[in-house]
């Protein structure tokens, strides 16, 4: 890494570029069984560049056979190191959904079971937004201590501040600490949706780091259903929003005792001796032994010790010459500008093509169209949720198959499709309430094989170990920032615009993010942490 700052070329981001006889785009197919791991092809570039040079090709299989014998792992010992932090995502997931229910038992004079039930579209607006504010907080104040407290340490923080904040909402006696509640609550989801994707990312073996990090959508979306599924069996109970919002509280307990079980991230562990804030020694030995645990291994076995160096060297060399605790704004300045540019682009196009709206806004959008359940708010969040869970599910599956790219672009290209048609609903098609209901389960399938899950994928893995944690945590303030004005520009543009043509803005800018990924967006698939930044950022 250069000190200089980041030049913008076109050249430096054309994709075809990547892998035109340079190697950055290492494509090879694995099929590993219990007692032997074949290579089956070479990489194309190598290929490419060293057509008749039989050493060459040799000593690239000889690497890759190598490569392939160093990521064995025990699919065991995987399991908890990915199920507790997905429990940040769950949490996340599961105030979206409670909190549909809760505002409607929190303003019934019946059913609230306070004397100040009647609140005003501020206070209403507070207490619905209040964890999103919570969370652009939250990112904002992760960013200058990411590194300083750990991947580890950060999704325990992230899990005391979501029982804290549930707590204090569950019991709160008035409207003001039940906002502060709601807040605590937003600065836990702030934290672990930065902590999460970095150690699952860190954490993984190459093979099913994209699996694994989609994954965590899935949780997401099972949250979403499971505040759902709470607040239609608490609504018609007295107090019933309490319920809804407390029930957080013990999954926080559970997600805090699990990653108190987990050893830390190693190679945070080497970063933080590379920037000389413990001995090198004794973190490279900690690594070594946090590494045969994750990988499931014998203690201090030869395979995690020989990975550990291989990442030290990486490490050290991209610290060469540098200082070695960096910039606060390092991460505008070369590769990891690239990468802000990538990540930060993918989570900023995730909300302003429309996602906010046209998810939130589902009840109206079908009630618009005559159906009747649309009346029935319950159902038909639970019928979106089910489809979001299918289809995040279809990405999970294949997403270390295909790649990232296929599964993005087509994708996009599916919601691009999707948002003309709901804006040809409303100019010429009135007559036809399928395409609109078509066109709704269209955005919301491609958006979750594509957005949804590879946008997080690719912010976790597309950033230099070097400004990981602070820019992951700019990644996240972009997207909770974009959400929120998303969100409640809605209704004022389709005012002024009409449904039409909202829509068809919405159209144009997925079109301008069908681009963005097919000039910018590089295939990550099978590479490990370290070859990402030396193929792809520089």
């Amino acid at each position: 890494m250069g000190k200089g700052g980041f030049v913008f070329r076109p050249e430096n981001f054309l994709l075809p570029k990547l892998s035109e006889g340079r190697g950055r785009e290492s494509s090879y197919t694995t099929t590993t069984t219990t007692t032997t791991t074949t290579t089956t092809a070479t990489t194309k570039a190598v290929n490419g560049e060293n057509s008749g040079d039989e050493p060459a090709v040799d000593a690239a299989q000889d690497q890759q056979q190598q490569q392939q014998q160093e990521d064995v792992f025990s699919w065991s010992s995987v399991i908890l190191p990915f199920v507790f932090p997905a429990l940040g995502g769950l949490l996340f997931g599961y105030d979206i959904g409670a909190t549909s229910g809760a505002t409607i038992s929190l303003q019934s004079p019946e059913l609230s079971g306070t004397a100040w039930f009647s609140l005003s579209a501020l206070q209403l607006g507070l207490v619905v937004s209040g964890s999103l504010y919570g969370a652009l907080l939250g990112s904002l104040l992760v960013y200058p201590i990411a590194d300083f407290l750990g991947r580890r340490r950060e999704l325990i923080s992230a899990a005391a501040l979501y029982a804290l904040g549930a707590l204090i909402t569950g019991f709160a006696p008035d409207l003001g600490l039940l906002i502060i509640g709601r807040l605590i609550y937003g600065l836990g989801i702030g934290f672990a949706m930065h902590g999460a994707p970095l150690y699952i990312a860190e954490t993984s073996p190459s093979k099913i780091r994209g699996t694994l990090i989609s994954l965590k959508e899935l949780f997401i979306v099972l949250g979403i259903l499971l505040g759902y599924l709470v607040g239609s069996v608490e609504i018609d109970k007295i107090g019933g929003w309490r319920y809804m919002y407390g029930l957080s509280a013990p999954i926080a307990v559970l997600m805090g005792l699990g990653m108190l079980s987990l050893p830390p991230s190693p190679r945070w562990l080497l970063l933080r001796a590379v920037q000389g804030k413990a001995s090198l020694q004794e973190y490279k030995q900690k690594a070594i032994t946090a590494l045969s645990n994750l990988r499931g291994r014998p203690a201090g076995d030869k395979v995690s010790e020989k990975q550990i160096e291989d990442t030290l060297v990486s490490l050290k060399s991209s610290y060469e010459d540098e200082d070695p605790e960096g910039s606060f704004w390092e991460v505008f300045q070369g590769p990891s500008l690239k990468a802000f540019i990538i990540g930060g682009g993918l989570v900023l196009f995730q909300q302003i093509t429309g996602q906010p709206s046209v998810l939130y806004y589902a009840g109206p959008i079908l009630q618009s169209v005559g159906f009747s359940a649309a009346s029935d708010a319950a159902r038909v969040s639970v019928v979106v949720g089910v489809f979001k869970l299918l289809m995040t599910g279809v990405a999970v599956l294949k997403v270390d198959d295909i790649g990232r790219r296929p599964l993005l672009i087509g994708g996009v290209s599916g919601i691009t499709l999707s948002l003309i048609l709901l804006s040809a609903y409303y100019k010429v098609l009135q007559g036809f309430p399928i395409v609109a209901v078509a066109a709704l389960l269209l955005y919301v399938g491609c958006y979750q094989i594509s957005f949804g899950p590879i946008s997080w994928l690719m912010v976790s893995e597309i950033f230099p170990i070097r400004t990981r944690g602070r820019g992951i945590s700019l990644a996240v303030l972009t997207n909770f920032g974009s959400n929120a004005v998303v969100t409640f520009a809605f209704y004022p543009l389709k005012e002024a615009l009409g449904a039409e043509n909202l829509f068809l803005l919405f159209a144009a800018i997925a079109l301008m993010s069908l681009m963005f990924v097919y000039l910018v967006v590089p295939e990550t698939k099978g590479l490990s942490l370290e070859e990402i930044e030396s193929k792809i950022l520089k």
